[in-house]
C-alpha cells in the first residue's frame, strides 16, 4: 500500500471538506497524512483525534493562510519539502491556494509521482478591486503559473474557473485537467429533513466575508422584514481572517437592530439546515459552494446568484431562485416570493434532494483516488 498526503489550508474545516477522501483513502489500507494550518478557535488536539478516527496523521504547517508575508511563503514551501522529502509519498492532493503554491512545487521537486491539485474557487484576489486585491491577483496569478505545471492532474469545480485560467494562459504545459462536482456532500450523513411549518427561515451558512454576500443577506433581510415581520434571518458563521471579512461591529448592529440573528460558528450544520426553511447563499463567486451541497442533500430550497460556482446548485424555478450577485433588492424579491408559497418551498427542497446526487461525495472521492493512482 502507498502513503498519501492532502494538504489544506482551513485547519477548522479540514475534517468537514477532507474527512471523507481520507477515510475512503485509509479503506485502501494507505497511509494518510493530513497536513493544514492550525486551526482558529478549537484546539488543535480535536483536529488530531478527529484525523486519527478516520484513519490519519496530522502535520500541521507553519504559516498563516491570509498572510502575503514572503518570510511565511518561503517557511511553508521549505516545510512541505521537508515533508515530502521525509515522508516519500507516492502522491498528494493540494486543495485551497496556499497549499497549491507551495505544496505542489515541493512535491515535483521531491519527486512525488502523484501530484494532484484542485481549485477550489477564485475568492478574494480575483473577486476584489481595491489596490490590495489586485495586486493579490497578480501575485497569485504568478503562484498559480509556477506551480500548475508541476501538476499530474488540475481539478476545476467549475467550468468559469477553467476558463479563466485559460484566458491568463495558465494552463499551458498542465497534462491533465479534469472537472469535479466541488468537493462533494455525504448523502449519508445529511440526510433529507422536511422543511419546518410555521413562519419562513432563510439561513445563511457561511465565512462572513463580503465576498459571500453577507452585507446583501443583511440588506435583504432588513427589506424582507418590513413587509413580512415574522420572516426571520438567521447568520450562521465566523468573523474570517480574509482581508474581505465582514465585522464583528456590523453583525452585531444587525442583531441589535433586528434584521437578522447570528448563531455564530457551528460545527456540525445539520440543525441550522434541519430547522432552515430556505438556504440563502449570495456570495459574488465560489468553487462550488460546500454550504449549498450540504442544504441539498438536506432538501432545501435554494436562493443564490447566478455567479460562478453558485448557478451549478440551482436549476432556476424547479429548486430554488438565481439573483444577480450584489444585488440585495433581487434577493430580497426572490425570498419574498418564497415566504409566501410553503408548497412551493416544499417542492423545491425535494427536487435540491434529487439534485444532490450530482455532487455525491464518493463520485468526486474516486476521481480525486484514481488521479492519485491510489
Amino acid at each position: 500500500m502507498g502513503t498519501y498526503v492532502v494538504v489544506n489550508t482551513i485547519g477548522d474545516t479540514v475534517v468537514a471538506f477532507r474527512g471523507a477522501l481520507v477515510r475512503d483513502l485509509a479503506a485502501r489500507g494507505h497511509r494518510v497524512v493530513v497536513s493544514t494550518t492550525l486551526p482558529d478557535g478549537i484546539p488543535a488536539q480535536r483536529i488530531r483525534d478527529e484525523l486519527a478516527a478516520l484513519g490519519a496523521e496530522t502535520d500541521f504547517a507553519p504559516y498563516a493562510r491570509a498572510s502575503m508575508n514572503p518570510l511565511g511563503e518561503w517557511r511553508a514551501r521549505r516545510h512541505y519539502r521537508a515533508l515530502f522529502a521525509r515522508l516519500a509519498p507516492d502522491g498528494v492532493f493540494a486543495a485551497n491556494p496556499k497549499p497549491v503554491f507551495h505544496a505542489i512545487p515541493a512535491a515535483a521537486s521531491c519527486g512525488v509521482p502523484r501530484r494532484v491539485a484542485m481549485i477550489t474557487g477564485l475568492g478574494y484576489a480575483f473577486i476584489g478591486t481595491t489596490l490590495k486585491a489586485r495586486i493579490a491577483r497578480l501575485a497569485a496569478t504568478r503562484l498559480y503559473r509556477g506551480a500548475i505545471r508541476g501538476t499530474t492532474t488540475l481539478f476545476f469545480q467549475n467550468e468559469d474557473d477553467r476558463l479563466e485560467f485559460a484566458r491568463r494562459d495558465l494552463l499551458d504545459g498542465v497534462r491533465d485537467v479534469r472537472m469535479c462536482a466541488g468537493s462533494g456532500v455525504d448523502l449519508e450523513r445529511f440526510a433529507e429533513v422536511a422543511p419546518p411549518a410555521g413562519p419562513p427561515v432563510f439561513t445563511l451558512v457561511a465565512r462572513l466575508l463580503a465576498d459571500k454576500g453577507v452585507r446583501e443577506f443583511a440588506e435583504a433581510a432588513r427589506i424582507v422584514r418590513a413587509r413580512r415581520p415574522d420572516a426571520r434571518f438567521r447568520l450562521v458563521g465566523w468573523i474570517d481572517a480574509n482581508p474581505s471579512a465582514v465585522t464583528r461591529g456590523e453583525v452585531d448592529g444587525w442583531v441589535r437592530e433586528g434584521v437578522l440573528e447570528f448563531a455564530g460558528r457551528v460545527d456540525d450544520p445539520r440543525h441550522e439546515l434541519a430547522t432552515a426553511s430556505v438556504f440563502v447563499l449570495p456570495s459574488y463567486r465560489e468553487g462550488t459552494p460546500k454550504s449549498a451541497l450540504e442544504a441539498l442533500a438536506t432538501g432545501r430550497a435554494i436562493v443564490t446568484t447566478d455567479a460562478p460556482g453558485c448557478r451549478a446548485t440551482v436549476d432556476h424555478g424547479v429548486n430554488g431562485l438565481l439573483v444577480p450577485p450584489r444585488d440585495a433588492s433581487a434577493l430580497a424579491e426572490a425570498c419574498l416570493a418564497l415566504a409566501t408559497d410553503p408548497a412551493r418551498v416544499a417542492a423545491m427542497g425535494a427536487a435540491s434532494r434529487r439534485k444532490a446526487a450530482d455532487f455525491d461525495v464518493r463520485r468526486v472521492n474516486a476521481a480525486i483516488i484514481d488521479a492519485l493512482g491510489a
